[in-house]
């Protein structure tokens, strides 16, 4: 039945185009004509030990590939396809994958390894294949099975336990694999190979092994295997168990109190003297314990003096060793490490931890920290100095104000003056830490800042300096400037402080974004958010006339990208972030110049050119631009309210096409947005167009293409028009309601055990809680009764919401709001449905006991509108 198609593999790899393409073509065709024949002989030629390496090694990609697929909707056709092969051909593919296990050529084990497991993917949850664990664990458990079988079972056995949940299996499956896998990690009985492939394998079954931790006797024997095998002479074998120790402080915490000086040694060991990689993920599970422990401390509530979860508090225990630890690790920087911010190696692991650490003890940290910093920032060598100023930025969070303030203030001249060190390295780790500073340690609105009135002109002196040097200190300068300004954000008399440095901040900011040494876009992208924060947080009342200036600044820069001649997509890339960094401006400047009575006419009167920059970045089509101009249309939309209506008809165009866009999710969701800022301003005036929107958005909903995530603002959408067009929004009932009841049916069936699910069912419900009270209020003094024989469902719904204990404060307020809007919309046609609904009363009543005063005050004035229609 299989057919010959090595010709075809082997061609599709070669280095002639024509050639190449043509066979490509070739096996798509062969694809869709016969899909169950053309996955046999993917399988045949795997398995064909005959065959050349390079046919075997795409026929199994090709076959991986059939199954499985990132994206969503690909993904479940492709399931869909093989549910419907016939089993008797399934069976056969599935016979060659394992027999293929045994191949002598490592590459074709580890390809067929993989799509075993996706198989498994697909069949195990639906309760097919159930023979595939024992066949797995027959070829573990006979004695005279070669090793290279046993290293693709064992990685066969990882890769499916990665793909499925630990659902899928009874416990004595769980318990045979997990037996299978620690015993294939012994080193006496089994070479190097699939000792690795072991320890991979007991790395992704750990979350199916938690009924095996709660017995003290196999969480013994576990712990004591991977202990030994983390002391292994092999590099790589040593890196896996190591990465299974990091795995087992993030599952199993409350079990490793008798382990922990085995692993504090095991790990202070690798960290002094093992390979890197072994040492990253030995600091990696220090990391691991302070994140368990800061959750636990988050946790934590005094006042019923219920701690949850057991806290261990290893971190405190092991403090004065393991400070010291991370501190040597400091002095292990690269000589290049400042010029790439992606670099991670075991001087910036050491500081990430001792970050961590900080936060998870506080103020015991800071003696132990201090001696290190002060006796290493001065000397000669920029190893001790770098090493010292990242230790003392990396402790400022945790401990307490009154603990940092006196070092801080004692520090913050020698800092400023770091900022002229001879070494770029330095200066990079200065200027980060000089952010840290501002970010944690001053906010004059609530009171404390480590800069006074008197050393703020030093401090933005020595900013505006140092944004001068290399690009990547540069950067870091951004961030302290960024963090500066937003310290003065809402800071009363304080705020007018920064006010006479603003012409040369920004000044400072334009500069630093046009220069071109920096070998990519960042430090320009640095420059704009630091610009944009400059502007968001200035006192309007200061700052009013140098944005006004600014303004047409932005816009002439805007006005040049379009003019940018491409010729490669590398320019187009770098036009579509230099545009969405101006439009990114632009759209501060309008929020911010648009906020006041006094300022918004500059934004009146520049409104027609803004709009027609904007139109012509649309123009150049590029997705990232679509989005940022999309957002700062938005806010135009809010300045310039029903004058925007003169810009509609050139931009639906671009509406239409955002709202179209189903690949890039993110930018139909904001243009959804942008739909509802148009509706805020324009009112009844957008109903020429709301045809056409209404269309595209009900065609949203229906597709299963497009993003969950997109969908709940679609609702709040429709909320919007039905406020704005009011009786008119009555045509789309019969389209809307329906989808927005069965949007409710699915969240009363969601699954909440799933913290995602139960964020997107949290906006899904407030979304359609925002979508009812924007059409109720909008037919309420026109056309009430088009929304009576929607009452009932939304009150089971709002009922249903009521007794979920784990909704967010959001969607009770949305549910009590639309509850009023509900009485309030459709008066006496509703009283009977009130007189039979008893949830109400304590739903109120609980509300009203909030410390929430919003929520207070919306269930007080739902509590009346609802009494008031028991009396008509």
């Amino acid at each position: 039945m299989a057919m010959e198609i090595t010709q075809f593999l082997l061609a599709a790899q070669s280095a002639d185009a024509k050639v190449r393409t043509e066979a490509e073509a070739n096996l798509r065709q062969f694809q869709e004509q016969n899909l169950p024949v053309f996955l046999l002989s993917l399988s045949v030629e795997l398995a064909n030990n005959d065959k050349a390496v390079e046919s075997r090694r795409l026929a199994g990609i090709v076959l991986k590939n059939s199954l499985d697929a990132k994206d969503a909707v690909r993904k479940d056709q492709l399931v869909q396809q093989w549910m419907a092969i016939d089993i008797s051909v399934k069976s056969q593919i599935k016979d060659l994958l394992l027999r293929t296990l045994g191949s002598s050529v490592h590459e074709v084990r580890h390809t067929s390894a993989q799509v075993i497991a996706k198989i498994a993917s697909i069949e195990i949850p639906q309760k097919q294949w159930p023979e595939l664990i024992g066949l797995l664990l027959n070829n573990m458990t006979q004695q005279d099975r070669p090793a290279a079988l046993k290293q693709a079972t064992l990685e066969t056995l990882g890769y499916v336990c990665e793909e499925i949940s630990h659902q899928d299996l009874i416990q004595d499956e769980v318990n045979a694999v997990l037996t299978a896998v620690v015993q294939g990690m012994n080193l006496t009985e089994h070479g190097p190979e699939v000792q690795l492939a072991a320890t991979g394998a007991l790395y992704n079954a750990l979350e199916f092994a938690r009924t095996n931790f709660e017995n003290e006797m196999e969480q013994n024997y576990i712990m004591k295997v991977v202990c030994d095998t983390a002391m292994s002479k092999q590099v790589e074998i040593r890196r896996a168990a190591f990465e299974c120790l990091v795995a087992i402080a993030s599952a199993y915490y409350e079990v490793l109190e008798p382990f922990m000086q085995t692993l504090f040694e095991l790990t202070s060991n690798a960290v002094k003297g093992d390979e890197e990689t072994v040492a990253l993920q030995a600091i990696e599970f220090w990391s691991s314990i302070c994140d368990e422990e800061i959750e636990l401390q988050e946790f934590e509530s005094p006042e019923s003096g219920d701690t949850g979860a057991p806290h261990s508090c290893f971190i405190e225990k092991v403090l004065p060793s393991l400070v010291p630890l991370l501190l040597e690790t400091l002095l292990k920087q690269e000589e290049d490490q400042d010029q790439d911010n992606t670099i991670w190696n075991i001087s910036m692991a050491g500081g990430t931890c001792l970050g961590l650490v900080a936060r998870t003890v506080g103020d015991a940290i800071v003696p132990l920290v201090m001696p290190f910093v002060e006796s290493n920032i001065l000397k000669p060598d920029w190893h001790c100095r770098e090493a010292a100023t990242y230790a003392f930025g990396s402790i400022l969070e945790g401990p307490t104000i009154e603990k940092l303030s006196p070092l801080v203030q004692a520090g913050l001249d020698f800092l400023l003056n770091a900022m002229k060190d001879g070494n770029n390295h330095v200066k990079d780790t200065t200027a980060w830490t000089l952010s840290r500073i501002f970010e944690l340690l001053h906010s004059p609105a609530s009171g404390f800042s480590i800069i006074s009135p008197e050393n703020l002109k030093q401090v933005v002196s020595v900013l505006l300096e140092s944004i001068k040097d290399a690009p990547n200190v540069a950067e870091k300068v951004c961030g302290a400037i960024y963090y500066l300004v937003q310290g003065y954000e809402d800071a009363g008399p304080s705020s007018s402080l920064l006010s006479p440095f603003l012409t040369d901040i920004i000044g400072c900011l334009i500069a630093t974004a046009d220069r071109t040494d920096g070998c990519d876009s960042k430090l320009r992208s640095s420059a704009y958010e630091t610009l944009n924060e400059v502007v968001r947080c200035s006192n309007i009342a200061e700052s009013s006339a140098i944005i006004a200036q600014l303004l047409p600044v932005i816009m002439n820069k805007l006005g040049q990208t379009v003019e940018i001649q491409i010729v490669s997509s590398d320019n187009r890339e770098k036009q579509g972030d230099l545009q969405a960094s101006l439009c990114g401006a632009l759209q501060v400047i309008i929020q911010k110049l648009s906020s006041t009575d006094e300022t918004k006419p500059i934004i009146l009167r520049a409104a027609d050119q803004i709009m027609i920059l904007f139109l012509k970045v649309f123009g150049c089509r590029s997705s990232t631009v679509h989005e940022e101009a999309m957002l700062a249309i938005g806010s135009l939309a809010y300045a310039t309210g029903p004058q925007f209506e003169k810009y509609m008809p050139e931009f639906y165009k671009y509406l239409e096409m955002g709202l179209q866009n189903f690949e890039e999710y993110q930018v139909c969701a904001i243009t959804v947005g942008v739909v509802g800022d148009i509706c805020r301003a324009l009112d009844g005036k957008i109903l020429p167009y709301c045809d056409g929107i209404m269309g595209l958005l009900l065609k949203d909903l229906a597709s299963s293409e497009l993003h969950r995530s997109v969908k709940p603002p679609i609702f709040s959408c429709f909320g919007d028009i039905g406020l704005a067009i009011g009786e008119h929004f009555e045509k789309y009932v019969p389209y809307a309601l329906p989808m927005m009841q069965g949007a409710a049916e699915i969240c009363a069936q969601m699954e909440t055990a799933d913290e995602e699910m139960m964020d997107y069912g949290n906006q899904l419900r407030r979304s359609i809680f925002e979508a009812y009270s924007g059409i109720l209020q909008g037919f309420k003094s026109v056309k009430p009764d088009v929304m009576v024989p929607y009452a009932q469902h939304l009150l089971k719904f709002i009922e249903l919401v009521s007794r979920d204990r784990q909704r967010d404060e959001s969607v009770t307020r949305a549910a009590v709001a639309v509850m009023g809007d509900l009485a309030d919309a459709l008066g006496s046609n509703i009283k009977l449905l009130f007189k039979d609904t008893a949830f109400y009363d304590d739903f109120l009543g609980e509300c009203l006991q909030s410390d929430d005063e919003q929520l207070k005050e919306t269930a007080c004035w739902t509590q009346g509108m609802i009494g008031r229609v028991m009396v008509l």
